[in-house]
């Protein structure tokens, strides 16, 4: 068996399927991203350095699909978004590119107190309340605590509905992050009845196939861009590639004040990652 370094020193065995679902998250179709998983578990040495794999899982993927140059690993993306108020305003947008009704802004009232949530959103006659969050570290899971704190404030906002202090019929609650859920945290959801949405989980519905389903694309997806840069770009309302790609250059230049040729290659990278 094949083993790999990491950047701490540390060997594990060489994991074809990473390798296969790195290609993949840098946009390579499933029948690309296998045949490219098998050359390079044949051809990299034992012990060579994770680092090193990728550089060659990049080059492979741009030989297929030269657009890759221009983008950033789609989980990686995602961790670059600020967590307030950028991550949340993604969420919010990809619900409705999937049919959700969303209001933002909402303190609603429970039985025994009130209770800020980032998003109430409705489809097919049924309202949920949703929570998001983000790591910094896409491999952090996201616990039990998120799924138990959300199961009380379902049961204080429907106790205050039925007592009339709460306006909104509360159906259930959904929790949105960008990195997975740890399995008590799953079945404590599913036994409670708590709607999960987290990088791959569940395998119907989850944030990545959500995100490819639209080409929902956050905007950090476009390589190169400082930080301070997609700051801008998310302030001025600009959350996905999909608005830089095709958005008109000069209003993103005058309300971001980026300079006009500085966003038109941002734009320019961007329809690069969109168009297959």
């Amino acid at each position: 068996m094949k083993h790999v370094t990491k950047s701490d020193g540390n060997q594990q065995p060489f994991d074809r399927g990473k390798v296969r679902r790195t290609l993949q998250n840098l946009g390579l179709g499933a029948e690309d991203a296998d045949r490219i998983a098998d050359e390079i578990e044949e051809s990299v040495p034992d012990g060579m350095k994770t680092a090193a794999i990728f550089r060659m899982i990049r080059a492979r993927a741009r030989a297929v699909r030269p657009a890759v140059r221009h983008r950033a690993d789609l989980r990686r993306a995602l961790t670059l978004l600020r967590p307030k108020p950028d991550f949340e305003e993604f969420v919010r947008v990809l619900l409705r590119e999937h049919g959700y009704q969303v209001q933002t802004g909402c303190v609603l009232a429970g039985r025994c107190g009130e209770h800020e949530v980032d998003a109430i959103a409705s489809k097919d006659g049924v309202t949920i309340f949703v929570e998001v969050k983000h790591h910094a570290n896409h491999h952090r899971m996201t616990g039990l605590d998120e799924g138990r704190i959300a199961r009380a404030i379902v049961e204080d906002l429907q106790e205050g509905f039925r007592s009339g202090q709460c306006t909104v019929s509360i159906d259930g609650a959904l929790i949105v992050c960008n990195t997975r859920f740890s399995e008590h945290a799953k079945r404590y959801a599913a036994c409670r009845g708590i709607e999960h949405i987290g990088w791959d989980y569940p395998e119907g519905q989850n944030l990545k196939t959500m995100i490819e389903e639209t080409q929902s694309y956050p905007v950090t997806i476009v390589s190169g861009m400082s930080s301070s840069v997609s700051a801008r770009l998310a302030s001025a309302g600009i959350l996905t590639a999909k608005q830089v790609a095709y958005g008109d250059a000069t209003t993103i230049a005058r309300d971001t004040a980026l300079s006009l040729p500085e966003v038109l290659v941002i734009a320019g990278r961007a329809r690069a990652i969109l168009e297959r």
